[in-house]
């Protein structure tokens, strides 16, 4: 026999919509426990994306909606999160002890895509996932200066590396293993097996996302890696400015083409604010990337400004979101972070680590 009371109030809980997922509590199954003793409720929310930043937020909204039924003297709404694996590409394993990976992308250079991508990674860690970055980008690798690592990663055995960490971030890249002056002359085979080899044999430690920050463009080198590496979900960067857009939609369509799906699109250097007067000028033009995200049906998932001091921030290995955490620009960055994380929650999951291999004797 059903029980009113907790009918009404499953009903107030599984019907509120979660603004990073853009679905309803119920949708997400996000609601693990209620139990009821009298007037008194407790909840118990279990959120599939980090979300240090929302949980007081979510918890004030839930208790007010249960408080406001009838019946109900006293509210008390826990919320947490649990970061499972998603699923990649058909015929690509999943990468042991990374729960997802992230490929952050651009279809052409000079769009901060890098700047990004280090500055997503922080903000997902900040939000309470373990983070990792893996610098795709052989040619011309930054993730190192950006994120303040230096020295070289160790080899307990002579064959696998152990990751570098900054601001509590994992992170491996060719920068590490080669001086910063050193021009990489190597054709597409060697820097695809490289590449692999930088992926698969680093000690990743029990990363919920890996970002992989993947070079500019969707060359051969940019479709061979979108197809080897196994990624959940990928993050478009672009500009406003109509040549950018142009080669996002490229982006776009080469991630359709090996079956990854596109997470959102992040429009950077959106707004310019003069640091003197703070007049603010839509220099590369006004809204390209909601243009390209409606055409193709995905989300925008947030804008950047063009900040002398973002700039400033990488080039000095202090990322925005580490240096100055309660700044505007790393408040975006963390809403930017839960919607990612949140749409890769509702993707199909990745079931194949539960289960025990066969080995035949």
């Amino acid at each position: 026999m059903s029980d009113p009371l907790r009918d009404r109030i499953e009903q107030s809980i599984n019907s509120y919509s979660d603004p990073y997922s853009e679905s309803s509590l119920k949708s997400a199954g996000a609601l693990k426990s209620l139990e009821i003793d009298g007037g008194k409720v407790e909840a118990e929310i279990m959120l599939g994306f980090p979300a240090a930043g929302y949980r007081k937020t979510l918890v004030d909204a839930l208790e007010e909606r249960i408080s406001a039924i009838e019946g109900v003297e006293e509210a008390r709404v826990r919320v947490d999160w649990k970061v499972a694996s998603h699923a990649v590409q058909q015929g690509l394993e999943a990468l042991k002890n990374v729960r997802n990976i992230i490929a952050v992308a651009s279809g052409k250079g000079g769009v901060g895509k890098s700047t990004v991508a280090a500055n997503l990674a922080l903000a997902l860690s900040a939000e309470g996932a373990t983070t990792g970055v893996l610098d795709a980008d052989i040619y011309g690798p930054s993730q190192p200066r950006m994120l303040g690592a230096q020295g070289k990663p160790d080899s307990q055995d002579g064959k696998s590396l152990e990751p570098m960490t900054s601001y509590r971030i994992q992170s491996m890249s060719i920068g590490y293993l080669i001086e910063e002056d050193t021009p990489m002359i190597w054709r597409g085979p060697m820097v695809t097996q490289a590449l692999e080899q930088l992926l698969r044999d680093t000690n990743w430690r029990e990363l919920d996302y890996l970002v992989v920050d993947l070079p500019p463009g969707t060359g051969d080198i940019q479709l061979t890696l979108a197809q080897r590496i196994p990624v959940s979900g990928a993050v478009i960067v672009t500009t406003p400015q109509d040549i950018a857009l142009l080669d996002a939609r490229k982006g776009l369509a080469m991630f359709e083409k090996v079956k990854v799906p596109v997470l959102g699109i992040i429009e950077n250097m959106s707004i310019h604010v003069c640091s003197q007067c703070g007049h603010e000028d839509h220099i590369f033009g006004a809204g390209g990337g909601q243009r390209i995200a409606s055409e193709y049906g995905v989300t925008l998932l947030g804008d950047l400004p063009l900040d002398r001091r973002i700039r400033e921030d990488v080039d000095s290995g202090q990322p925005t979101v580490a240096r100055d955490p309660d700044s505007p620009t790393a408040r975006k960055y963390r809403e930017i972070a839960r919607k990612v994380a949140a749409r890769l929650s509702m993707r199909a999951r990745d079931y194949s680590q539960a289960f025990p291999r066969i080995v035949i004797q």
